[in-house]
């Protein structure tokens, strides 16, 4: 097995630099939210077709989460992630000089395909990157920044194109991602790929699909993004209807308080050391459920961001968790297990603000943040089933044993 550069150590710095790239990298997922009137309005045509920009780049995004997961495991996770954000870069420069609405949907098609070169493989990379008493802190930090990157990417976004042109929000983002290229291919360490075979790394995800412990850590995946995306969504219209009347700047500065709470996740390292994964995830997820149903009573603002921030914090600290419960269930099969765990939490985010349009109709925030919060306890349930042994992890353990008993 090859050697890991001894110049190349993990630091501070390694981790600045995957924060960094995690933030703007996922701001690409939400860019486009503000510039959906916006486009509508450049190529004059309906907001419902200009919502297909988002939606082709979350559909793309699912599927290159499937592809490129497995794909790190036999060609190595730098290689994928350097590649990967090259190609972000170039298709990012051509998003900016379109001239149709509709090769604007092509290519952020395409640009979603690239950005799931990073999220499915950075989380498995600094698993095995760092050691074990640094990586829970390490994953926060991604955690963190995957987080941040749904109000960074929106408030961004508002300011550019307000001030310079929707064309230049992904100009500027072109020359941020060319910058992130060079840190990446100088001062990211190379881990050796596993060897793994091509159909032996999707193998091991239908295998990985078949452990039961799993499919409980995604349920609370899916229903944790669903809840925090479709928060976001509620608060939007809650803040802009008659009883507070707020414009969509207001809206985007109270999002933005939200970053409080997403600084959460770097105290998450240190509280699952002390008391262990479950029993912080299951803490994590009733204090974003009572953040959630208090919201939905809200009468002023200061209460409304204080309950916003409670909410984000149950998340930002829950979310750690789980990605290293995870990728301690995936066992040898990290990367598989975290690959699909990547495209549940797409989906989360997907259905998150479907069902709050449906629930608004009802014109009922209270029942919104209710039924919200009810869905973050189905997360909860779902903990008591979670077996840390992973089935993995166990045919290794008795490996050893067998190994070490004399014949």
């Amino acid at each position: 097995m090859k050697k890991l550069d001894k110049t190349a150590q993990p630091n501070a710095f390694i981790i600045l630099i995957l924060f960094f790239a995690g933030l703007v990298i996922m701001s690409s997922f939400y860019v486009t939210i503000p510039l959906i009137p916006v486009l509508s309005k450049e190529f004059s045509v309906s907001e419902g077709e200009t919502v297909w920009i988002s939606s082709m780049f979350t559909f793309c995004f699912a599927f290159g989460c499937l592809l490129f997961g497995p794909l790190s495991d036999r060609f190595g996770r730098k290689k994928i992630m350097l590649w990967g954000l090259a190609a972000l870069t170039i298709v990012t420069i051509f998003l900016g000089f379109q001239s149709s609405l509709y090769t604007v949907i092509l290519f952020r098609g395409i640009q979603g395909l690239t950005a799931a070169t990073f999220s499915p493989v950075v989380l498995p990379y600094v698993m095995e990157l760092f050691p074990q008493n640094k990586r829970v802190f390490a994953v926060s930090c991604m955690s963190s920044s995957f987080l941040m990157a749904g109000i960074i990417g929106q408030v961004y976004s508002s300011y550019v194109s307000s001030h310079l042109g929707w064309q230049y929000v992904f100009i500027i983002l072109a020359a941020i991602y060319f910058l992130l290229t060079l840190l990446m291919l100088f001062f990211i360490p190379n881990l050796p790929p596993n060897g793994t075979s091509i159909a032996n790394a999707f193998n091991q995800m239908r295998k990985t699909l078949a452990q039961r412990s799993l499919w409980f850590a995604y349920v609370i995946a899916l229903v944790m993004l669903l809840s925090f995306v479709g928060m976001y969504t509620a608060l939007g219209q809650f803040l802009s209807s008659s009883l507070f009347g707020f414009t969509n700047q207001q809206i985007l500065y109270v999002r933005s308080v939200g970053i409080l709470g997403m600084l959460m996740s770097l105290f998450s390292s240190g509280l699952i050391k002390r008391y262990s994964v479950i029993p912080i995830l299951r803490s994590a997820i009733i204090l974003s459920a009572i953040g959630l149903i208090l919201l939905g009573f809200g009468a002023n603002m200061v209460f409304i961001i204080v309950m916003s921030v409670v909410f984000v914090s149950g998340i930002a600290i829950a979310i750690p968790s789980l990605v290293s419960l995870v990728g301690e269930l995936g066992g040898a099969s990290r990367g598989a297990a975290i690959s699909i765990y990547t495209v549940v939490v797409n989906l989360g985010a997907t259905i998150g603000p479907i069902l709050v349009i449906q629930l608004l109709r009802t014109s009922n925030y209270i029942l919104t943040f209710s039924i919200l919060a009810c869905c973050l306890l189905l997360g909860f349930l779902a903990t008591f089933f979670v077996n840390r042994v992973s089935p993995v992890v166990d045919e290794l353990s008795k490996a050893t044993k067998k190994s070490i008993t004399p014949q």
